[in-house]
């Protein structure tokens, strides 16, 4: 007898297309900081090449975390995917100030701008991907 069959399969989907663009935005960001470490780390990268880079990571995490966004909802992606930038960016920032004290200077202030347009770019791409 085998006790694998006994066990029933579950999977879990989430409903909310703002909560699976979230956490899809905060993997590829969890893949960017890696890469980006490994760079500093064993590449020729400066350290005062971080703050470009890490602003072309977040729009990047921007984008597909809208475009995840806006195919769960069908419709209406570019709002989707805005809210998600402002929700993610927003994030970000009050992650930033409570593990480093950081406020908010024009840095802060063009990566909430780079989310909110990434995430709207990457909703209305998602928005139009056709499933198949």
């Amino acid at each position: 007898m085998n006790p694998m069959k006994s066990v029933p399969k579950v999977k879990v989907q989430m409903t909310s297309p703002l909560l699976s663009g979230i956490l899809y935005a905060a993997i590829w960001l969890s893949i960017g900081a890696f890469i980006l470490s490994v760079l500093l780390r064993w590449g020729s990268m400066q350290e005062t090449a971080l703050p470009g880079y890490s602003l072309i990571i977040h729009g990047l995490a921007a984008v597909a975390g809208g475009f995840v966004a806006g195919k769960r909802s069908g419709q209406r992606g570019w709002y989707y995917g805005c809210l998600l930038g402002i929700i993610y960016g927003l994030l970000v920032l009050l992650i930033g100030f409570l593990a480093n004290n950081s406020g908010i200077t024009g840095r802060t202030l063009i990566m909430l701008g780079e989310a909110l347009l990434g995430g709207g770019l990457g909703g209305m791409f998602g928005v139009n991907a056709k499933r198949r």
